[in-house]
């Protein structure tokens, strides 16, 4: 039997592994006695031991890899092994490579590290779980308190474990009953072996190490410009963030759409639900500060752009008002496409309160004053398709306009005419000038 078939488990080691390792020993001194010594050769490898999470790190030579196991040498007589299930196969360590290893725990009787690959899940004995330690857990309920969910209860090692609600996953789970009887990875934040031995877990460390670990391998595949799909993750008054693939990006609300969207998240989400899988287009990319801006309108046509391509500035067009404001109303004349009524555009007279003339949802008709295609702006006009008004003058009796009856004329009425004397009006002069002498000389 070959050293490569040592087996890492938590029971006690064997005779017949006693003898596995011994063998292996034996081929490691034999190996070193046979290297020449040579003037300036390097000294032996003996890897500095790191503390990382309260578990040691060290690295060490790989000096042989089996069907099983992979051997380590740190130094003189101190060797370590490691499941090879642990690796994927296509990341196996080569031989003589360096490698880094956490210990689990050490074999007096042998002279052995028992250990593991960083981050790999383990299956976890009571006796060797450490604040760090990454474990697998199964869900067994639901802790609550004054009937609100407070956390997960879980089994890890045979022993009853704790995970707050608010380390279960990076976002707020509103109902935690859904992870009853799966099974998750976690760390380990802190055991108590007095007492009633609490365990308490986190298994959002975990997610947060895989998302940085995905955010690394994305960095040289994605790039701006690029379009791709997503996951809407959260909804926020601001906007939604996306998960495209390991990574969040965030959709501004300017850029949900070509409508006008208010801040807020009910207005977010009339365009988008949490779940709802979208294409979108990478806007902007910012490593440095974690911050990935996408678009949603941008992988859509611009109803802007294709509507006014029907029209043009003098044209008459129907449309319905979305909104009154002091200043005027908008009215929608195409899917996307809003013009702007000034208040002064709306009648010939004066108009003290857009209100008076019109109503939401009314359907109104107008003409196209101006267009300003790099604005995005229509300006249009109903009082432009009304009539001009008649002007009124003259009146019945003595009124200024003398004679009998009314009269009405156009307001296009020649200078003379509008000069002319009439007996009324010089009656009015006379009056006139009679008020200025009132009173005599002194």
């Amino acid at each position: 039997m070959t050293p490569d078939s040592v087996s890492t488990s938590s029971n006690p080691i064997t005779a017949e592994m006693h003898a596995e390792i011994e063998a292996a020993m034996k081929e490691l001194e034999q190996a070193k006695a046979e290297l020449p010594t040579k003037p300036g050769a390097s000294p032996a490898i003996r890897g500095p031991r790191v503390v990382n999470a309260g578990r040691e790190h060290r690295h060490g030579k790989v000096v042989s890899i089996g069907p099983s196991d992979i051997f380590v040498e740190f130094g003189p007589k101190e060797l370590g092994i490691v499941p090879r299930a642990q690796f994927p196969e296509d990341q196996l360590p080569a031989k003589d490579s360096t490698l880094e290893v956490v210990i689990d725990k050490y074999e007096p009787s042998e002279s052995i590290f028992i250990c593991s690959r960083p981050g790999a899940v383990q299956k976890a004995a009571w006796e060797f779980l450490e604040p760090g330690q990454v474990v697998e857990g199964r869900v067994t309920g639901v802790a609550t308190k004054e009937t609100k969910q407070v956390g997960l209860e879980l089994e890890v090692a045979g022993h009853k474990a704790f995970m707050p609600a608010g380390q279960v996953s990076l976002d707020h789970i509103k109902d935690l009953s859904v992870f009853v009887g799966e099974k998750m990875k976690a760390q380990v934040t802190r055991v108590e072996r007095s007492g009633r031995g609490n365990i308490v877990l986190s298994r959002r460390e975990v997610l947060l190490v895989e998302r940085a670990q995905l955010a690394e391998s994305l960095k040289g595949t994605l790039a701006e410009g690029q379009t791709i799909a997503g996951t809407v993750r959260k909804i926020m008054d601001f906007g939604a963030f996306v998960d495209i693939g390991g990574v969040d990006g965030l959709i501004h609300f300017s850029d949900l759409t070509y409508d006008r969207v208010n801040f807020g998240a009910k207005n977010v989400e009339k365009y988008v639900k949490e779940g709802q899988q979208v294409t979108v287009r990478i806007l902007k990319l910012d490593w440095e500060n974690k911050r990935i801006g996408l678009g949603l309108k941008q992988t859509q046509s611009d109803p802007f752009a294709t509507a006014l391509n029907a029209v043009v500035e003098g044209a008459e067009v129907s449309g319905r008002v979305t909104k009154i404001l002091d200043f005027g109303a908008f009215v929608e004349i195409g899917p996307g496409v809003e013009g702007m009524v000034h208040i002064s555009e709306l009648d010939h007279r004066r108009v003290a309160s857009v209100g008076d003339v019109l109503k939401p949802d009314e359907i109104v008709r107008a003409k196209v004053l101006k267009i300003d295609k790099d604005n995005r702006r229509v300006s249009l006009s109903i009082k432009a398709l009304k009539p001009m008004p008649e002007v009124t003058l003259g009146g019945s009796g003595g009124g200024p306009g003398g004679g009998k009856g009314k009269g009405k004329q156009s307001a296009g009425r020649s200078a003379e005419e509008i000069l002319k004397e009439t007996p009324a009006l010089r009656r009015m002069r006379e009056k006139a000038k009679n008020m200025q002498f009132k009173g005599g000389l002194s």
